[in-house]
């Protein structure tokens, strides 16, 4: 092989929200990093929504965080517009959510890249993997390579897994990705390659009977990658996403709309921001409604939309549908719901959020002007459809690893996800494993209980997608342990210990669980009494994290002066008892929590003019606050959770050995065996979790580990 152009030890393919997070946590784990893009000055680029966050997405940007990622961060310095969703329902599912400045985004997401030690930002366009088939020099199972083999009976000097005779063995050479091969015909070498192409592989944008090669609007397709992909022998499947028309805001008539403000006081993304830096100037969005002369229009011209035309073979988002979509499958609904969001603080475009749409650009001018207020809006740029390639998730490891070519990590959209949030978790697990591997490091690899990254990832490669797949909180056995309040305490000591935490940033995460715990011991020893009784906020609040205000069924409003009264009999309890009333919220304890306490507080002055139903104290301390009575409010459910984990993980230490050989299961069904041998599972648990593999196969399965076990070492002793 001719010597490389260039020699890195890990190469990133792809600069979006994947990209960005997997160079950069290769970069901060001390290797030599390269970030190729087809264009420098879109790193990051928003091409759809300018928004991060969102119900359970939230959740995934808290954790991306809490491992020492970088899109939170970002956010809390662009954001426009800040929301703290799903708060009338349990704090399980409480997500933020940020409108963001689509320009600003993406220039300092370009400068943190850019600061960063180790990182090389190249562009080119990435034509082809460099593949070597390296031979193995023992017998092998049918099953993961090289590094997958670490249970394996036995290793030569080289330090591969070599087995004792068995049936079906057989020489197998590995193939290893060894580098890049660019467009202009320079090579590049890497001991891992990232692949987050987004949607850009053998990308096809459709717009009415309109169609081109693209990889998102203004930009072209990875033509060149995507059929170097396809000749690797994954499997793949093409999908579908699309975006709305975005209009020019001087031309909206904004009195028709509903007002819909950011929070009072925000809650940043990141555990490391204090307060976001448009804390004091947010912008507010506006609600809008289609009309029946909407939905007449499209009905019309339903047969245009190439989703409906047959020109689309693809399966697009199940959870994002197109508004053709929506009024062809609720045909009752007469109306759906449209929010006016705007891209920037220096632009007048807005995006029209939940028009999704690839009708004609005549038919999408007429929508618009079928909508109240929106008669005379200009639009700047038309929505559209586009189709490109993925590759089945069922061909990775945990790690993100491919399991036919060792070296090379795949993320994001590619992996057949949607949504920036779900890229960003991948890149980062993506590039945490690929500079673990170079540096002969054991991987990261979290579990359901732990994280709705693994969630997701575990989905993925257990499951498969013929869709687009997005997060949900539902998604999660044990949600209420998986909040957004807590997702440092579960995630930060691995980022420490992968390097990716700096000091600083490990001594306040010690210094906040000091602070919890601290105040959790006070509220269960300290014991109610008539003097501290009077102390009590006896006014009725509405929870201030709560954009609407609204007091919900769990907890309530607070307590109002007509259950003072009641109280008195709480006389002799712990200030924890009584908080697991649902009618006492926190915020009534805080006038005795500042004298028991004073300590807690001090970081925060009490503020002379707080927001109306706001107590006088910031965000980061209501935060912690709340965080302490999530955990004694819900104990009980906490605990009954945390013995279902238990027993989970017990299941999850079952594993199933490399060398399993399923077609000598006696009772496993042929289907069943072609099933466990493509997604071949790790662990019991994770057979259990497959489509289709029922509670019987699995019992079968745990019965014969057992038997080909004692078989392997009869052979060995031959």
């Amino acid at each position: 092989m001719p010597p490389f152009t260039e020699q890195f030890d890990v190469v990133v393919v792809g600069a979006g929200h994947a990209g960005c997070e997997a160079a950069m946590a290769a970069a901060r784990m001390g290797l030599k990093t390269a970030l190729y893009t087809l264009n420098a000055d879109l790193i990051a680029q928003m091409s759809c929504n300018p928004a991060i966050g969102g119900i359970a997405k939230g959740h995934l940007v808290r954790e991306v965080d809490a491992l020492g990622g970088i899109m939170g961060e970002i956010t809390d310095a662009v954001g426009i517009q800040f929301r703290l969703l799903n708060t009338s329902r349990g704090p399980a599912v409480w997500s933020p959510r940020a409108q963001c400045d689509k320009q600003a985004y993406r220039l300092k997401m370009r400068e943190v890249l850019e600061s960063q030690p180790n990182l090389k930002i190249k562009q080119a366009e990435v034509a082809d993997l460099i593949i070597e088939e390296a031979p193995c020099s023992g017998l092998r199972a049918s099953g993961p390579l090289l590094s997958d083999l670490n249970s394996g009976s036995g290793s030569n000097i080289a330090g591969e897994v070599v087995f004792p005779a068995a049936r079906s063995l057989q020489p197998e050479a590995v193939r290893l990705c060894r580098g890049i091969k660019l467009r202009d015909g320079r090579t590049v070498g890497a001991s891992a390659i990232i692949i987050t192409t987004g949607t850009f592989l053998n990308g096809l944008i459709h717009c009415g009977e309109q169609q081109y090669p693209a990889g998102r609007s203004g930009e072209p397709a990875a033509i060149l990658l995507g059929e170097s992909l396809k000749q690797l022998g994954l499997r793949g499947c093409r999908l579908k996403t699309g975006t709305p028309p975005r209009l020019d805001g001087r031309t909206i008539d904004w009195s028709q709309f509903q007002l819909q403000p950011g929070d009072a006081d925000p809650t940043p993304f990141s555990f490391r921001t204090k307060r976001v830096a448009h804390h004091d100037s947010q912008v507010p969005c506006y609600i809008a409604w289609t009309t029946p002369e909407t939905q007449r229009i499209i009905r019309e011209n339903v047969h245009r939309s190439p989703m409906y035309s047959g020109q689309i073979q693809s399966i697009g988002p199940r959870y994002c549908p197109s508004i053709e979509d929506k009024i062809v499958k609720f045909p009752d609904k007469t109306t759906h719901q449209l929010f006016l969001e705007p891209e920037g603080l220096n632009t007048h475009e807005i995006y029209v959020n939940g028009m999704s749409t690839s009708l004609p650009v005549e038919v999408q001018l007429a929508i618009l002007k079928s909508i109240p207020g929106l008669e005379s809006a200009e639009m700047l740029r038309p929505g559209y459809a586009i189709e490109y390639d993925s590759i089945d998730p069922t061909e990775l490891d945990r790690t993100l690893e491919t399991k036919q070519i060792k070296g090379l990590f795949l993320a994001g959209q590619i992996n057949g996800t949607s949504g920036y949030e779900e890229a960003a978790c991948q890149g980062l697990m993506a590039g945490i494993n690929a500079a673990l591997k170079v540096k002969n490091e054991p991987p990261l690899i979290l579990d359901r209980t732990e994280a709705y990254t693994a969630i997701l990832i575990d989905d993925l490669i257990s499951k498969g997608t013929n869709e687009p797949y997005r997060m949900f909180t539902s998604r999660a056995e044990f949600r209420l342990h998986l909040r957004i309040d807590n997702a440092d305490r579960r995630l930060t000591p691995h980022g420490r210990r992968i390097g990716l935490i700096p000091d600083a940033a490990w001594s306040d995460y010690l210094a906040k669980q000091q602070r919890l715990e601290s105040m959790k011991q006070l509220l269960e020893q300290t014991r109610l009494t008539s003097a501290l009784l009077e102390k009590i906020f006896l006014t009725e609040i509405c929870h201030p994290e709560r954009s609407e205000a609204q007091p919900n069924e769990v907890e309530g409003p607070g307590v109002s002066l007509v259950q003072a009264n009641q109280l008195s009999a709480a006389t002799g309890q712990t200030l924890a008892q009584l908080l697991k009333r649902p009618e006492i919220i926190i915020e009534n304890l805080v006038p005795l929590l500042r004298e028991l306490a004073p300590e807690f507080f001090a970081r925060d002055p009490i503020r002379e003019d707080p927001p109306e139903s706001v107590v006088a104290f910031s965000s980061e301390i209501r935060n912690e606050l709340k965080s302490v009575e999530t955990e004694i409010k819900y104990e009980g459910y906490l605990l009954q959770q945390q013995r279902a984990i238990d027993r989970l993980k017990k299941a999850e230490q079952r594993a199933i050995p490399d060398w399993f050989d399923y077609h000598s299961v006696s009772g496993l069904s042929k289907e069943m065996q072609e099933t466990l041998l493509k997604i071949k599972p790790r662990t019991l648990a994770h057979a259990s979790r497959i489509p289709g593999v029922t509670p019987a196969a699995v019992s079968l399965v745990h019965v014969y580990i057992e038997i080909q076990a004692k078989r392997r070492e009869q052979i060995a002793a031959v």
